[in-house]
């Protein structure tokens, strides 16, 4: 009799943290395809509240904006039915596993994450343990779930090739027990530049309010800091080397509208600048005014935001108790 058991699908785990409202950058280089992914793949999303706390924000603060990115999460179309959506700090087995990972991870190689580096620098004031052993906590969410794949920008790879050798020096010594994640190798969401600076990423951390675009950013402001972003003096909409923010415009229309970029350029051949700044404005207001709409009845629903908070959360204790206990056994803890 032929076997008909169904093929496990590949796992991808994804992360987000907290500090503030994600970017045009964010949503079309990651968010918008987190949906698609759900289809395809066994996904798990979840906001990185833990991670959070290595810059110490205001409690209260903290708390509404975790909420908010939950909320934006289920609102860009993330199905709690079809995936698992939750936050970190409700998962305490991602941090037991962290402790044990720890213990697996080798000062030297610690000590030369780029970003605890960059970071160090960045905030002299407080160079904590939580900022040091950050990849090892990611680490470990990445392994508990034994996720196939895990969607990074150039910023992260260097911590995922870390959780790979945590999770190889693991397995040599007590026999398999991760799987070696992949960087998710997916449809590439456009790399979104500054609106003041085009030859520097949009950050959500710019201290310019006008360099960047806000997912919740009401239409009003989109229309205005696209009328001031950056561009060059030859007012011809063209895709070519030094005009980087005209291609950054072009970009943002493309992901938009789906238009390639020479159907973009014949639509505004002849135009100035002026008309196509407004376009760009008009077509992210229309991209995410559907995801607005959404947010504006979540975010006051708390209570439903509570339900697929702990639906989320008890999910991923069942899922990722099974990694735990394994490992725990392994080290040699004794189990009841």
């Amino acid at each position: 009799m032929e076997n008909t058991a169904p093929v496990r699908k590949k796992r991808v785990l994804s992360l987000i943290q907290p500090t503030s409202v994600p970017t045009i950058g964010n949503y079309f280089g990651a968010l918008k395809n987190w949906k698609n992914m759900s289809e395809e793949y066994d996904c798990i999303y979840g906001v990185a509240d833990l991670h959070a706390l290595t810059v110490h924000p205001e409690p209260a603060l903290l708390r509404k904006q975790s909420q908010e990115m939950f909320a934006l999460m289920l609102a860009i179309g993330l199905d709690p039915e079809k995936s698992i959506v939750f936050f970190q700090s409700h998962v305490h087995t991602h941090s037991e596993l962290a402790w044990i990972l720890n213990c697996y991870t080798q000062y030297g190689e610690a000590s030369r994450m780029t970003q605890f580096k960059d970071k160090s620098q960045k905030h002299a004031d407080n160079v904590n343990v939580g900022l040091f052993d950050y990849p090892v906590l990611m680490a470990a969410d990445i392994l508990i779930y034994q996720a196939d794949f895990v969607p990074v920008g150039a910023d992260q790879k260097q911590h995922l090739e870390l959780a790979r050798d945590i999770a190889d020096r693991f397995n040599t010594r007590h026999g398999s027990t991760f799987t070696l994640p992949e960087p998710f190798i997916g449809k590439v969401g456009a790399k979104i530049a500054s609106l003041q600076d085009p030859t520097q990423k949009m950050s959500k951390s710019d201290t310019n309010p006008r360099a960047s675009v806000s997912l919740l950013d009401p239409p009003d402001a989109i229309v205005k800091k696209f009328k001031s972003a950056v561009t060059d003096s030859e007012a011809c909409v063209r895709y070519a080397e030094g005009k980087d923010g005209i291609n950054n415009l072009m970009s943002i229309y493309s992901c938009c509208t789906g238009k390639g970029f020479d159907e973009i350029e014949k639509e505004f051949d002849g135009k100035g600048y002026g008309d196509f700044k407004l376009a760009v404005a008009q077509a992210v207001v229309d991209e995410f005014k559907p995801v607005q709409e959404e947010y504006a009845k979540l975010i006051n629903d708390k209570a439903y935001l509570n339900e697929c908070a702990k639906k989320g959360a008890e999910a991923a204790l069942k899922l990722t108790y099974r990694t735990l206990s394994k490992v725990q056994k392994k080290v040699g803890l004794y189990q009841l």
